[in-house]
C-alpha cells in the first residue's frame, strides 16, 4: 500500500484546497462566486445543462435576455461535474473492476465476504437513519429531502483510509478491511447513482451507443490484434497497435460512451466506465491502490498513471465548484445527512459485520473483533467527495441542496469520533503486520 501521506496527497490535498477556497469565497463574496460557477461558457446542442432552465435561473444575473434556438449551456459547474469528474470515476472504477474481476482480486472469494456484507450495512444503515430522522422532523422536511436518501451512503476512500491508519496503524487487519469496504461502497455508489439519479428523461436506447463503443474498441484494438498474432511469438500486430495507436482508440471510444450516457439520462460522469474492461490489462490484481501498479507496463495501468495529475486538478475544481456554501445555509436538511453518516454508518457496519461474522459464520480477519468493526464504521462515516457529488445531483440548486452539502462537509467530525472511539475501546495500533 502507499504510505499514508502519499495516498492522501494523491487523492485529497487539492480537493481540500478547492473546498477551502470555495467556502471562504462563498462567504466573503457570494455573488462573484456564484457568477463563476454558473457562468455560460458555451451555448450549444451537445453538452451541458438545459438552456431554458439556465436562462430562467441565471440569465438575468448575467445580463443575457435571449440565447437563440439552442438546447444546452455549458457552465464551469457542469464542465467539472458532468465531464471532468468522469476521469475521477474512471480511476476509481478501474480499481473496483480489477478487485472484482481479476485473479486474486481483493473483492473476490470468501476473504471479501464479510467486508461486502458490512458494506451493505454501511449503506442501508445511513438510509434508515436519514429517512427516519427526516420523518421525525416533519412531513414537510421528509418530502423535501427524501430524494437525497443516497447522500449518506457515501464513503470518502482517501480520508477514511487515513483515519483508519491513524487509529489502527499500518499493520492492523482492520485497515485492509476498511479499504475493501470503502472500495465496495464506491462500487455500490456508482450503481445507485446510475439507477436512481438520472440527469434527465431516461432514454436507455442511448446506452447501446456506449455498449457499442466498448465492444467495438475491444474488438478492433484489443481482440483482433491478438487474434492475428496467433502463432507469431513477436506479436507484430499487437506491437504495431500499441506503438502507433496507443491509447487513442480508447480515448475516442470513451468520448462516444460519455455522449451515450449523457443522452440516455444516466449521469455522464459514469460514461467512461464501460470502456475500462476493453483496455489491455494485467491478468491478475496487485491489490487496491498497490504501489507496484506504477511500474506495470500494461495500457490500463499506464493510462491511470497518466491521469494522476489531471485527476488531482479535477478534484481541486470539484471542491471549488461544489463546496461553496454559505455558513448560514445550515438548516433542517443538514441533520439527516449528518446523522445518516455519523450514526447510520457505524451502526450499520457493526450490525451487518457481526451478522456476517457470527450467524452467517463468514468470520473476521485474525486479530479483529466487534470493537474494530465499530471504529471502522466511524472512519467510513466521512462522506465528503461522493456525498457532495450525490447532493449536487439529488437536489436542485437552492436552500435544500446547500443545507445538505453542509451535512456532507460536517461529516469530517467522523475523524475525531473514530480517534476517540479507538481510545475508549482500547484499540491497539499495529505498525507492522
Amino acid at each position: 500500500m502507499y504510505r499514508v501521506w502519499n495516498f492522501v496527497e494523491r487523492y485529497s490535498i487539492l480537493l481540500i484546497a478547492g473546498a477551502a477556497v470555495a467556502l471562504i469565497w462563498a462567504n466573503v463574496a457570494p455573488q462573484s462566486y456564484h457568477a463563476l460557477v454558473d457562468y455560460p461558457l458555451w451555448f450549444n446542442d451537445f453538452v451541458g445543462t438545459d438552456a431554458y432552465r439556465w436562462m430562467t435561473a441565471h440569465g438575468a444575473a448575467h445580463g443575457i435576455e435571449a440565447i437563440g434556438d439552442v438546447r444546452r449551456v455549458l457552465t464551469p459547474h457542469v464542465l467539472v461535474n458532468d465531464v471532468l469528474m468522469a476521469l475521477f470515476f474512471a480511476s476509481a472504477g478501474k480499481e473496483v473492476w480489477e478487485a472484482v474481476i481479476l485473479k486474486n482480486g481483493a473483492l473476490r472469494g470468501r476473504k471479501a465476504a464479510t467486508p461486502l456484507v458490512a458494506t451493505a450495512g454501511g449503506m442501508l444503515g445511513p438510509v434508515a437513519v436519514y429517512l427516519g430522522l427526516a420523518a421525525i422532523l416533519g412531513s414537510d422536511l421528509y418530502d423535501a429531502v427524501a430524494h437525497g436518501w443516497a447522500i449518506p451512503t457515501a464513503t470518502d476512500i482517501a480520508f477514511s483510509y487515513l483515519v483508519g491508519r491513524l487509529v489502527f496503524g499500518a499493520g492492523h487487519p482492520a485497515v485492509r478491511f476498511l479499504l475493501l469496504l470503502a472500495i465496495a461502497d464506491d462500487a455500490g455508489g456508482l450503481i445507485v447513482l446510475a439507477l436512481f439519479y438520472p440527469t434527465g428523461t431516461l432514454a436507455p436506447a442511448w446506452l447501446l451507443l456506449s455498449l457499442g463503443a466498448a465492444l467495438g474498441v475491444f474488438g478492433l484494438a484489443n481482440w483482433l490484434p491478438r487474434r492475428l498474432d496467433r502463432g507469431h511469438p513477436l506479436r507484430p500486430c499487437s506491437t504495431w497497435t500499441r506503438r502507433r495507436l496507443g491509447a487513442w482508440p480508447y480515448v475516442i471510444a470513451g468520448a462516444v460512451s460519455w455522449y451515450g450516457f449523457q443522452q440516455s439520462g444516466v449521469h455522464p460522469a459514469l460514461g467512461l466506465l464501460p470502456i475500462i474492461p476493453a483496455i489491455p490489462h494485467e491478468e491478475r490484481a496487485f491489490g487496491l491502490f498497490a504501489e507496484a501498479e506504477q511500474y506495470l507496463t500494461d495500457l490500463l495501468n499506464r493510462m491511470q498513471q497518466a491521469l494522476r495529475y489531471p485527476v488531482e486538478a479535477v478534484l481541486f475544481l470539484f471542491g471549488l465548484m461544489n463546496a461553496g456554501v454559505e455558513v448560514t445555509a445550515v438548516g433542517a436538511p443538514t441533520w439527516p445527512v449528518l446523522a445518516g453518516l455519523l450514526l447510520g454508518k457505524p451502526l450499520g457496519i457493526l450490525a451487518f459485520g457481526w451478522l456476517a461474522a457470527r450467524p452467517l459464520r463468514l468470520g473476521l480477519p485474525a486479530g479483529m473483533g466487534a470493537a474494530d468493526l465499530f471504529v471502522i464504521g466511524c472512519a467510513a462515516a466521512i462522506g465528503f467527495t461522493v456525498a457532495l457529488f450525490v447532493t449536487s445531483v439529488a437536489f436542485a440548486p437552492g436552500a435544500v441542496q446547500d443545507a445538505a452539502k453542509m451535512g456532507a462537509l460536517f461529516s469530517f467530525a467522523a475523524a475525531p469520533m473514530a480517534l476517540i472511539a479507538g481510545r475508549v475501546l482500547r484499540i491497539r495500533r499495529q505498525v507492522r503486520g
